[in-house]
């Protein structure tokens, strides 16, 4: 009896054993399969860097949800457009404001469905440079691509001194709210600006591996304070008359409505602006040929939905617009939360909320430019190449892009204590060069497919279909009107000087014509193009390619 049943015991104890010993296996082989999603991607990622001609070298550590969240706070389009409202109240009005973001909406609709389907035909961190290179015409590949890869890298370099500087502007205008005695001074602002990009700084590099966690945390910010701001203002703000709101356009001083709306489209425009960040971000994401297009398209509908509803609350509850736009803070919308909730604490605790916006706007900015610079150093397209696409073994990520955008960033924003008319011009350049971009890589998608059919690209998961050429034209006329407009001064000319000229337009021929005249003298014997490097259809997968053009000098 005692044998029989200690046999027993004996046989359950064995039997558990194995259990856990089989239980254990399958654990260690989840984990090992959940790593090697991390470090390699999927099956699509492996095969879409294969054709690319691209080896692994960052981990992908971005899913759906967190690259939406990284893509949407990059934008942060409401917070933004409060940030801006001062142009378009002065030119278009509180109507030209609620009508131009609908234009613009619509507009980036068709500039990212555009980049979208491209993304999901070649997701690379190089984006547009690597587009025109691969879409082209085969004798303009290389010169096309070289030029749009320096306008992207200077484009989103701007960008992160852009929006450091608006939020530390942020802090001084809530420091004119709460102390009257406080004077503005640039050199105040600039280092305020340089905090924010060395914040940005520590998250890109020490917090890189969980810089998608905080993505997702801070896209549930970016929401609900969406609603801390817009609900106040609709229960304690008295309305403005419909009429005004809806009806009422201001010229801005340039006898001409229409052109003064145009000029106002600005303010929609830049809020709207970066949809395309999650492309430089490819090699980081999951399955990134499907979730890249995915987070632009959401990306700009929710932001572009939340846009307009702060855009035409912000409307209802300005009051007196002169005064409004004379504040002592500097920012409108800053002076609009005071007046409505007539407090103090509540004034500095929304007001924080843009601010800190974007402030972690700036963190991902510095992301995606310092990738762009990753990627173009990676082929040849920078000085010291070698050194820009160097990955970090524990980090993962490309520290000394990271640390290069982070001192440019810095030297941008030492130009404002010297001129902030200088620096105003500067900055404004990002916007023009990223939709000069934007424009060439459609164009040449757009011809592509004209000259060879759908048959002609490579399979997309993202496609427009019959809807492609329509949507791609669309693009390209709305991003010719901003590139034109971006360039224009925002006060008329019988009141223009050199304080009020837009020198942008100067400093992008400027940087158009050193760039040309750099590549025919230096980078055409070295650079050429990812295009070399991309897989023809029916070829044999060779990834030592990849790992040849990844570590050049």
């Amino acid at each position: 009896m005692s044998a029989d049943g200690s046999g027993g015991l004996v046989g359950i104890k064995m039997g558990s054993a194995a259990e856990r010993r089989t239980f254990e296996m399958i654990d260690d082989e989840d984990e090992q399969a959940r790593q090697d999603l991390v470090k390699y991607g999927n099956e699509n990622d492996k095969r879409d860097m294969a054709r690319m001609g691209k080896i692994q070298e960052m981990r992908r550590n971005f899913k759906s949800l967190t690259v939406l969240g990284f893509c949407a706070i990059l934008m942060c389009s409401w917070e933004s457009l409060l940030s801006t409202a001062s142009l378009a109240l002065t030119n278009g009005g509180s109507a030209g404001l609620i009508y131009t973001w609908l234009i613009a909406w619509a507009g980036f609709n068709a500039v990212y469905a555009s980049m979208a389907e491209m993304a999901s035909v070649a997701p690379t961190t190089g984006g547009q440079y690597h587009w025109v290179s691969e879409f082209a015409p085969p004798g303009y590949q290389a010169v096309l691509s070289y030029v749009v890869g320096w306008l992207g890298v200077l484009g989103w370099q701007t960008l992160v001194t852009s929006i450091a500087f608006q939020a530390g502007t942020e802090i001084q205008g809530l420091l004119a709210l709460n102390y009257d005695n406080y004077v503005f001074e640039r050199w105040h602002g600039t280092m305020f600006v340089i905090a924010i990009i060395v914040f940005a700084l520590f998250f890109n590099t020490l917090l890189a591996s969980r810089l998608n966690l905080v993505e997702g945390a801070i896209l549930v910010v970016h929401i609900f304070g969406f609603f801390c701001m817009l609900v106040p203002l609709w229960v304690l703000s008295p309305r403005t008359p419909s009429r005004i709101v809806w009806t009422e356009f201001h010229d801005g001083g340039w006898n001409n409505t229409g052109l003064s709306t145009l000029i106002g489209l600005i303010t929609s425009v830049l809020p709207l602006l970066g949809a395309d960040a999650s492309v430089h971000m490819a090699e980081e994401v999951q399955d990134a040929a499907r979730t890249l297009p995915q987070s632009m398209m959401w990306s700009i509908n929710l932001n572009g939905l939340m846009g307009w509803l702060t855009a035409i609350t912000f409307c209802y509850c300005i009051g007196d617009l002169e005064q409004v736009l004379k504040t002592k803070t500097g920012y409108p919308f800053i002076q609009v939360i005071f007046n409505v909730t007539k407090s103090y604490p509540a004034t500095n605790f929304l007001t924080s909320v843009v601010l800190l916006m974007n402030t972690f706007s700036c963190v991902t900015i510095m992301a995606s430019a310092s990738r762009q610079m990753f990627a173009f150093g990676r082929d040849k397209g920078l000085p010291c190449s070698g050194w820009l696409s160097q990955v970090h073994p524990t980090l993962g990520v490309p520290v000394n892009a990271v640390v290069l955008s982070t001192v440019i960033s810095i030297l941008l924003s030492l130009i404002n204590i010297g001129s902030t008319v200088a620096f105003n011009s500067l900055v404004s350049l990002g916007s023009g060069t990223l939709m000069v971009s934007y424009i060439v890589c459609i164009g040449c998608f757009a011809w592509r497919r004209c000259q060879g059919g759908p048959e002609a690209l490579p399979p997309a998961k993202f496609s427009l279909g019959a809807w492609a050429l329509p949507v791609n034209i669309i693009a390209i006329c709305y991003l010719s009107l901003v590139f034109i407009i971006a360039f224009f001064p925002a006060v008329p000319l019988p009141t223009l000087d050199a304080q009020s000229m837009n020198w942008s337009s100067v400093i992008f021929t400027m940087v158009v014509i050193w760039a040309m005249a750099y590549y025919f003298i230096w980078s055409r014997h070295v650079y050429e193009g990812p295009v070399k490097f991309v897989q023809k259809p029916g070829d044999a997968p060779d990834l030592s390619r990849g790992s040849q053009q990844s570590r050049t000098l």
